[in-house]
């Protein structure tokens, strides 16, 4: 356990635990208190986990391994369909058009039967399974072929913007049976939990907290391991890799794989907690800005990475509320500033500020 959680992982984690304690509790104060939350609050911190855990899974599969992906939205995307199709199918006869088979959008649209991608959704089990096998599914065969052909660097990233930009015009199309542009919305409940309940929503908060720690416990247990020594391996030199006689294309695809299904797990908690998914999530400026998130907290550290999109993401919320024309302009600049000045992140910038030992005096010789 000691080599499993190090120094910066172990406070986080305790960081992380006392929000998830103290945040609920802070809502339960009188509203003249000046340390009382307002339980609106608590579904934006839940997303901001969400971004957490999306910008973990990256650093899994850029950071150790050196597959920048482009695409990591579109996995994200799909695990909250999969969720969001389950919330729509437990709206059932309570719709506008009070069809107990079919969401609004298909009795809308003139549908008149359920399409077969839609069986099994009306059970939550089925649904938390699709959204991480869909996902990981997907990573699976694009890695087998990718890495099988050597594809690598700069061709592997546009490729995987080329995936995303792909599934966004699939998905804006009615005839898919997602919605269309206007995606899955008006949810009701969730395990017949109202999702508007404040129990319910700091108990998705709880369990998002707790998703967030889980995989970075798996990732970092990943890195650690004789497997995480081969992916930096591959990152740093992946034909010398190759030529000790190691799979290279086997493990690319298996972290490749298990960062696709975590972060279609953190667009599954996001759904809920927002309470609408559309194919605006595909957009290929989305998967670029969890790369900014990455490298400005410090790529190759995955605590860095979650720092990193906690940052980006609280200083979205303000610029566009407050500054709206400004914020890519503010996105852009953050590129600048990471390529330019902080090469390592903001973690890599801490150890640069830490003072450094000073070496022990050698003894000379009489």
């Amino acid at each position: 356990m000691t080599r499993l959680i190090d120094l910066r992982l172990g406070l986080f984690l305790a960081a992380l635990f006392a929000v998830t304690v103290l945040a609920p509790l802070a809502t339960t104060l009188p509203s003249t208190s000046a340390l009382n939350l307002p339980s609106y609050l608590i579904p934006l911190m839940g997303k901001y986990l969400c971004y957490a855990l999306l910008a973990v899974a990256l650093d899994l599969c850029w950071g150790y391994a050196g597959i920048l992906s482009l695409g990591h939205g579109a996995f994200f995307a799909l695990g909250g369909y999969a969720m969001g199709m389950h919330l729509m199918r437990e709206i059932g006869a309570r719709g506008v058009y009070a069809n107990p088979e079919l969401p609004d959008f298909m009795v809308f649209l003139g549908w008149t039967e359920l399409p077969w991608f839609w069986y099994g959704f009306d059970m939550f089990w089925f649904a938390a399974v699709m959204a991480l096998a869909v996902p990981g599914l997907l990573a699976f065969v694009f890695g087998w072929f990718a890495f099988r052909s050597r594809v690598s660097g700069v061709y592997l990233s546009i490729i995987t913007q080329a995936l995303t930009f792909a599934l966004l015009l699939a998905f804006f199309r009615n005839d898919m049976g997602f919605g269309g542009n206007n995606g899955l919305t008006d949810f009701r409940d969730v395990l017949g939990f109202s999702l508007s309940a404040p129990s319910t929503r700091i108990a998705l908060f709880v369990l998002t907290a707790v998703a967030l720690a889980g995989c970075m416990l798996l990732a970092r247990a990943i890195t650690i391991s004789k497997a995480g020594k081969v992916l930096v391996a591959v990152r740093d030199a992946e034909s010398r890799t190759r030529f000790l006689g190691y799979r290279v294309e086997s493990y690319s695809v298996f972290v490749f794989t298990v960062s696709a299904m975590m972060a279609g797990l953190a667009g599954a908690l996001y759904v809920p907690q927002v309470g609408i998914i559309n194919p605006g999530e595909f957009a290929p400026a989305n998967s670029i800005e969890i790369v900014v998130w990455v490298a400005l907290g410090g790529r190759g550290t995955l605590v860095g990475a979650a720092i990193g999109a906690l940052v980006v993401v609280a200083l979205k919320s303000w610029l566009t509320a407050t500054f709206p024309d400004l914020w890519l302009f503010a996105l852009g600049g953050l590129f600048i500033l990471v390529t330019l000045a902080l090469p390592n992140g903001l973690l890599g910038l801490v150890d640069r500020l830490k003072p450094r030992k000073a070496k022990p005096a050698t003894e000379v010789p009489a």
